[in-house]
């Protein structure tokens, strides 16, 4: 999920920087401790293995008592759509929590996010999130 995920956030920020998308980047090591490494190193390795060019904050926590407000905001305003088979997460969370790793958020000019997108980032996802991302530019 890495993988595609990094590749596909590089790929749509490379392809509409010029039309105003910004990409943030925000470490979390809530989801089985996959992002143990310091700022730097997380960065580091962004930038080496799938050469990221998108800015990464400093590690954030997403769900709980300590989240970061900016993620409050985000799941509040965009709460998951529950697909047809809930994980036990989403059932004890409403839907509102992350559930895993790049949950990804589309947030217009004014700051209003518009929509909210899965951990996966398959070929559909990123078309998706193209086509809504177009939308926002009309």
């Amino acid at each position: 999920m890495t993988d595609s995920n990094y590749k596909g956030l590089e790929t749509l920020y490379r392809k509409y920087k010029a039309k105003g998308l910004v990409i943030l980047g925000f470490p979390c090591n809530q989801f089985g401790k996959q992002e143990p490494g310091d700022e730097q190193t997380i960065k580091e390795f962004a930038q080496k293995k799938y050469g990221v060019t998108f800015p990464l904050f400093s590690k954030v926590e997403v769900n709980g008592p300590s989240q970061h407000p900016v993620w409050q905001f985000l799941k509040e305003s965009r709460p998951a759509v529950a697909p047809a088979k809930k994980s036990r997460d989403e059932l004890e969370h409403g839907g509102v929590d992350i559930t895993w790793n790049f949950n990804k958020f589309l947030v217009d000019r004014t700051g209003k996010p518009m929509k909210r997108y899965p951990p996966q980032m398959d070929a559909s996802t990123m078309k998706m999130i193209e086509k809504d991302f177009k939308a926002l530019l009309e």
